[in-house]
C-alpha cells in the first residue's frame, strides 16, 4: 500500500455513504477543504430523515453554528423550555415530578432544544453543494487495491475509486461490514414506538406539562415534548426482548394498541397520551459491541451511527474531528494515515468511556429485574442511577477544547 503525503499536490477522493445528520455534516465540512474532491451517496431517492424528535445539545449548537447550519433553525423550528430545564423526570405512574435538571452558566443560543428530525435534517441539507450528491445509490461492495485505493461499487452498477471512504451510512453498515467483517450487530430487546401529534390534539389531555419530560415506570418509559411548529413528540422505549426483530425493518407500522399495553401500570394521562395518536411507527434497536477503533485499512473512517449509537451530536462531533484530523496531516506533510489516526485517538477514549456507561445502565436494568421491587422503588432506583447529574459531561463535552488540547500534546 502506497501512503502519499496529503501535501503532494495530488487531489484527496473522498466518498461520503449515507445522507443523515453525519453524511450531511461531513459533506460540509469536506466542502472547505481545498484540497478534496467528494462525493454523498445515498441509497434513498431523496435526502430526508425518519423518526421524531431529537434533542439539541450546547456543544451541537456549537458544531451547527461552525457549520453554518445554527441560523436555518428558526425559533419556531424547536421548542425550549420557558424555565430554562433541559429534562424532567417524572414516575410515570404518579406523575411526581422527581428531577428537574437546570442548565447553568450556558448561552442563551446553545441551550437544549428540541426538534423534528427532518428539521435538523433540512438545516444541514442548505448547506450542502447538491451537485456532489448522489441519490438512489446503493453501496454493495468495498474492495481494495494494492495502492491503498478503494473501489467501491453500487447497486446501479456504478463504480467510483475513491482514496478515503466515509461510513456514515447507520447501524447496519456497509462500509463496517467490510472494514470490520467479524463485527455484529443485534436487536437489544428494546423496541422505540414514535410518534407527532398536533399541539392541539396532546392539549385534550388535561395535565400534560409543558416541557421535557420522561415518564418512568419499571421497564417502559414515555417521552413527552413541544417541538415547535404545532407539533408534539410522544415516544416510548419498551422492553420487548421475546419479539425476533432481527427480521423486521426500522419504522415499521405498528397499532396504538401494541405500544398502549406496556402502560397499563401507568397513571391516567400517560395512558391517554399514549392513546392520542391516529397511527405510530416501531423502531426495533440494535447495537453490537463498542469498536476498537473506528478506523480500518488507512483509508476508512467511521462516524455517527456505523461506528457507535450515540446520535447525531455526536455523530457531527465524530465529523468536525475527522475533518480537523485530516487538515492537520495537511498541514503538516503527513499520510491520510497519520490524519486517522489522530482522528481514532480523539474519538477512541470518548467513545469508551460512553460505553462505559451504557454497561452501567444495562447492569442497572439486570439488577432492577431480579429484584422484587415494585414500580416507584424502582422508578426512583432508575432516576437516581441512570439520570443523575455525574452523566452530564456527556452533554457538556466540548469537542473542540479537547481536539485543540490534543493537538499540543502531538
Amino acid at each position: 500500500m502506497t501512503l502519499k503525503n496529503l501535501n503532494s499536490g495530488a487531489r484527496l477522493r473522498v466518498a461520503i455513504i449515507g445522507g443523515g445528520p453525519a453524511g450531511l455534516g461531513a459533506a460540509i465540512e469536506f466542502a472547505t477543504l481545498p484540497f478534496v474532491d467528494w462525493n454523498l451517496y445515498e441509497q434513498a431517492s431523496e435526502i430526508r430523515e425518519i423518526g421524531a424528535g431529537i434533542s439539541v445539545q450546547p456543544t451541537t449548537w456549537r458544531l451547527l453554528e461552525h457549520l453554518g447550519a445554527a441560523e436555518n433553525l428558526k425559533s419556531n423550528d424547536f421548542y425550549r423550555a420557558a424555565d430554562g430545564h433541559s429534562v424532567q423526570h417524572r414516575n410515570g405512574r404518579t406523575g411526581e415530578l422527581l428531577v428537574s435538571h437546570p442548565q447553568k452558566d450556558i448561552p442563551k443560543a446553545h441551550l437544549h432544544a428540541r426538534t423534528h428530525r427532518a428539521k435538523l435534517q433540512l438545516a444541514l441539507l442548505k448547506e450542502v453543494e447538491q451537485s456532489h450528491v448522489r441519490l438512489s445509490s446503493r453501496l454493495v461492495s468495498v474492495n481494495q487495491k494494492a495502492s491503498g485505493k478503494l473501489v467501491i461499487k453500487f447497486q446501479s452498477g456504478f463504480e467510483d475509486e475513491v482514496d478515503l471512504l466515509v461510513g456514515a451510512d447507520g447501524v447496519r453498515s456497509v462500509v463496517r461490514n467490510f472494514a470490520f467483517p467479524d463485527h455484529r450487530v443485534g436487536y437489544t430487546g428494546k423496541t422505540s414506538y414514535r410518534t407527532i401529534v398536533s399541539t392541539e390534539e396532546i392539549a385534550k389531555v388535561n395535565g400534560v406539562p409543558d416541557a421535557v419530560t420522561f415518564w418512568h415506570g419499571p421497564s417502559s418509559w414515555l417521552y413527552t415534548c413541544p417541538l415547535g411548529n404545532g407539533q408534539f413528540e410522544v415516544t416510548t422505549m419498551t422492553s420487548e426482548p421475546d419479539l425476533q426483530y432481527e427480521k423486521v425493518s426500522w419504522g415499521q407500522d405498528a397499532t396504538v394498541e401494541e405500544n398502549a399495553k406496556h402502560f397499563k401500570d401507568f397513571s391516567p394521562i400517560v395512558r391517554a397520551v399514549v392513546a392520542t395518536p391516529k397511527e405510530v411507527k416501531k423502531y426495533a434497536l440494535f447495537a453490537g459491541p463498542r469498536l476498537d477503533n473506528v478506523i480500518a485499512r488507512g483509508s476508512i473512517a467511521l462516524v455517527g451511527d456505523a461506528s457507535h449509537r450515540a446520535g447525531a451530536g455526536f455523530a457531527l462531533e465524530d465529523v468536525f474531528v475527522l475533518i480537523q484530523s485530516i487538515k492537520w496531516a495537511h498541514e503538516n506533510s503527513l499520510t491520510l494515515a497519520d490524519g486517522l489516526g489522530l482522528f481514532n485517538r480523539v474519538r477512541g477514549p470518548h467513545y469508551k468511556n460512553l460505553y462505559g456507561v451504557l454497561d452501567e445502565f444495562v447492569q442497572t436494568d439486570a439488577e432492577l429485574r431480579q429484584s422484587n421491587l415494585g414500580f416507584d422503588d424502582a422508578v426512583n432506583v432508575l432516576v437516581e442511577k441512570k439520570w443523575s447529574k455525574k452523566f452530564d459531561w456527556i452533554s457538556a463535552y466540548d469537542v473542540g477544547y479537547y481536539l485543540l488540547r490534543f493537538n499540543e500534546h502531538i
